[in-house]
Parts: C-alpha cells; sequence; structure tokens
C-alpha cells in the first residue's frame, strides 16, 4: 500500500522507456489517456544500438507528429543490397514503395529515444527513473506493480516494453520460446573511406560471416557482424580486419575511428503469448531475432502502437474483446519476422561449398523485377500495413 494510504492510479502503465515503451506512451497520451511511464535506468540510453527505421515506421509514426523530426534528422537511404565481396547480387530499391518515405530511415537508436521523449513531453507525458519494477498483481479490474525505489502504481493496464530480460514477462509467467546463435555479433560506429558504395545499406555475405554497413548522420558508418567471440570494445584493427575479410576487395575500404562498439549475442525468440489477462508484452520483450534485415526495433514500434491504439479504443468503451486482436494479429506476424532474419543468415554464413550455387541462384533472383519488389516490401514493412488497425 502506498504510504498515506492512496495509491497512485493510472489508465496505462507502461515498463520499459525505450522506443516501443515511448511509442506507446506518446500514442496513449495523444489519444487522451493517462499514462505513466517507468524505466530501471538513471538516464536515458546514450548508446547507438538499434539504427534502421524502415518506411512502414515512419509512416506510422507520421500520425503521431515524430516523423518530421525524425526524417529531417536521419540519412535517406534508397537501396538495400546483398553482396558477396564486390559482386552485387540482389539490389533492393525502395524508391518506387507507394509511400511518402521511400527510403531506410539511417539514426541512431539514441537520437529516436531522443526524439520520441521530446514528443511525449510535448504531449504533457514524462518517464520515471530509476524505478525497478519487482512484482505484479492483477484482479479483475487492475494491474498493480511494486517497485523497488518507490509506491504502487495501480493501473487498468500494463503494457511491458522492457526488453529482452523483460521482468514484466517472467512477473507473468509468459515463457519465452527459441534458442540462441552460436555467434556473437559485434557492432560499432566507425569513421571510414574506400570502396563501401555510399547510399546503401549493405549486407556482405561471407563465409566468415555476415557483415552490414550502413551510413549515419555526421559521415559515420554502422558496423554489425557475426563473429565466433566478439570483443567487449572493438578496436580498429578488429572492424579493419573484419572489413578485409568480407567488405570490397577491389578498392578496401579503411576504418579511420571506432566512436563507440559494443557486443552481443542474439537469440531466436518468441514469447509464448503476447498477453496475460490486463498484461501486454511488446518490443524485445515480445520477440528477438538477427539483426539481418534491421528489423527489430521496428517490429517493436509496430507493437507499440497496435496495443496504444487498442488500448485507447477500450478504454474509450469498445468491447474488451478488442484487447485479443493484439495477440492474434502481432504474434503471427513476429514469427514471420523471425524467420525470414533466420533465412538471411543462414544465407550470409553459407560455406564455401555452398557459396557458388547460392551467389548464382541470388544472381539470378536479384535480376528479377518481382523478387526486388517483394523484397523491398518486406524489407520496408509496407507488407505488414494490414495488421496495424487503421487509427
Amino acid at each position: 500500500m502506498a504510504r498515506g494510504g492512496v495509491m497512485e492510479s493510472t489508465d496505462v502503465l507502461i515498463v520499459g522507456a525505450g522506443p516501443v515503451g515511448l511509442t506507446s506512451a506518446i500514442v496513449l497520451k495523444q489519444l487522451g489517456h493517462d499514462v505513466t511511464v517507468v524505466d530501471a535506468q538513471a538516464e536515458g540510453a546514450n548508446t547507438s544500438r538499434a539504427a534502421v527505421v524502415h518506411a512502414h515506421t515512419v509512416e506510422l509514426l507520421d500520425r503521431y507528429g515524430v516523423a518530421a523530426a525524425l526524417t529531417a534528422r536521419g540519412v535517406h537511404t534508397p537501396v538495400f543490397t546483398i553482396r558477396d565481396r564486390d559482386r552485387l547480387l540482389i539490389p533492393v530499391p525502395f524508391k518506387d514503395l507507394p509511400c511518402a518515405y521511400p527510403y531506410t530511415l539511417m539514426i541512431s537508436q539514441a537520437d529516436t529515444e531522443a526524439l520520441l521523449l521530446a514528443r511525449l513531453r510535448e504531449l504533457g507525458g514524462e518517464v520515471l527513473r530509476p524505478v525497478t519494477l519487482t512484482g505484479l498483481t492483477q484482479d479483475a479490474g487492475s494491474v498493480t506493480a511494486t517497485f523497488k525505489e518507490r509506491d504502487e502504481i495501480r493501473a487498468t493496464y500494463l503494457v511491458g516494453a522492457d526488453g529482452i530480460h523483460s521482468t514484466v514477462r517472467e512477473q507473468a509467467g509468459i515463457g519465452f520460446s527459441g534458442g540462441t546463435y552460436a555467434e556473437s555479433f559485434t557492432l560499432a560506429d566507425v569513421r571510414l573511406s574506400g570502396g563501401v558504395p555510399q547510399n546503401e545499406v549493405i549486407l556482405y555475405f561471407s563465409p566468415a560471416g555476415l557483415v552490414v554497413v550502413a551510413p549515419l548522420p555526421g559521415g559515420l558508418h554502422r558496423i554489425v557482424a557475426t563473429v565466433n567471440e566478439a570483443p567487449r570494445e572493438p578496436d580498429i584493427a578488429f572492424v579493419q580486419g573484419l572489413l578485409n575479410s568480407r567488405g570490397p576487395e577491389a578498392r578496401p575500404a579503411v576504418v579511420h575511428e571506432v566512436i563507440w562498439g559494443s557486443r552481443f549475442r542474439v537469440h531466436h525468440r518468441i514469447a509464448d503469448s503476447f498477453r496475460d489477462r490486463r498484461i501486454f508484452i511488446a518490443g524485445d520483450a515480445a520477440h528477438v531475432h538477427s539483426p539481418a534485415g534491421g528489423q527489430g526495433m521496428n517490429l517493436g514500434v509496430e507493437d507499440a502502437i497496435t496495443i496504444g491504439e487498442i488500448l485507447a479504443r477500450v478504454l474509450d468503451g469498445a468491447s474488451a474483446d478488442l484487447l485479443d486482436t493484439y495477440a492474434d494479429t502481432r504474434r503471427p506476424v513476429a514469427q514471420k519476422v523471425v524467420a525470414l532474419a533466420s533465412r538471411l543468415t543462414a544465407l550470409a554464413t553459407a560455406g564455401s561449398t555452398r557459396r557458388p550455387l547460392r551467389n548464382l541462384v541470388l544472381g539470378l533472383a536479384g535480376k528479377l523485377p518481382p523478387v526486388r519488389r517483394r523484397l523491398a516490401w518486406q524489407l520496408s514493412g509496407l507488407d505488414r500495413r494490414r495488421f496495424v488497425p487503421k487509427r
């Protein structure tokens, strides 16, 4: 019980203030509902991490006053390519997509979170920090959350957007089925010159593993690669070695500076359910997968907008049966995206004996306009439009 005998209450409690939690809060605030956002970190993340915002995500955020700031800050990248060293296997152009944002937007997650937080504050919202969730209980009409640092909060509904190690998911007793890739991943933001094509997000295939090279604001490039054991903080020599063995050969890329780097293990997991009565999970709390294709944060933002809009409608008087549509639609979408990312990862890491056949097949497929169009729709997220409710 709260000190003084009065428990704080809210329409929706959101646990986690990354892009997913902030987006859910913006949706609910803009649609006129009381929202409380808590996060265990003392301050917002200041690292780059996710950097790809696809066309469908931008058009969804346009509903909520965020797209203009994002597109002004990010790098507009009109094509995604799959290459084997210097050989172009499949070009995936976005310029003909039937939307207002026919490109991949490259922007650091730190910038994305800052812009989302600014919009939430414009709407009168804020994030309570540091607030660490320790327990959840539910009854017929509410969810009560207990915390390490503060009094309890009672909410009509709760959204867990607290990442892969979600306390909300664990407290709700929801399983997280799947596994972990054998390789680790390294991530670095670097300054480089040389033979990396500009204005492309590039997925380089190599028997040694995949490497993604993509432009970022400020003349930087994002590097993501699979390695057996990634260093905690990759240095110039390490990143240079990756590009020497996997990147362009005729005109090699040269790394001049590593601005920031990290390592991580990647799981391929989907929650057994996205809902337990009044509790919902979204983003990495609900699904995680390989970074190939850059779908992770985008899928999470779609979750956030979907659950925010559904909760707003139910709070406004719509039937509670509408709540079932969140899990019923979002879990199959997550399964589809996890499968796509896994296929891209498997293709990228094909061994030397399968490499010539793979390159032949992909090279032929890449010449077919229907194949390029289909990949553009899948990577941009536009093929998932029907799974996000229209406002």
